[in-house]
């Protein structure tokens, strides 16, 4: 399996993509040092990791060696690519109804469009070029 796929593709929200990155093909010890990578830059304690399903859940599992355990702190929601948001919109407003749109600590490995992660308050590992 190819992390990166060109072909013709639909995304969560439907859309039709021409390429896509396929996390199933990244290995656990790699979504450890991904999980490292973002240890980096998150600098706030996180109670739990939760990933989105399917594409965050390694990523999640990854992270959660780093989670507080805290019930006091936020919990960080993941997935591995981020295209329009509606994953995360979907996800939050199943699982964490009560939140705001900026509660919570929220990460991707991979963000198709730099403008489209900030309204949605999601960090993104890479970043396509604007």
């Amino acid at each position: 399996m190819n992390l990166f796929q060109y072909g013709h593709f639909k995304s969560h929200a439907g859309l039709p993509l021409k390429w896509k990155l396929e996390s199933d093909a990244i290995k656990d010890e790699e979504w450890d040092c991904v999980a490292k990578m973002i240890m980096d830059y998150q600098k706030r304690p996180f109670y739990k990791a939760v990933g989105i399903p399917r594409g965050g859940i390694k990523m999640a599992n990854a992270l959660q060696k780093y989670a507080s355990g805290d019930p006091s702190h936020f919990t960080l929601i993941c997935d591995d690519v981020f295209t329009t948001g509606t994953s995360f919109k979907n996800f939050i407003d199943a699982n964490y109804p009560m939140w705001t749109s900026a509660m919570g600590y929220r990460w991707v490995l991979f963000a198709r469009k730099k403008s489209n992660i900030h309204p949605h308050h999601v960090n993104a590992l890479f970043t396509m070029p604007g």
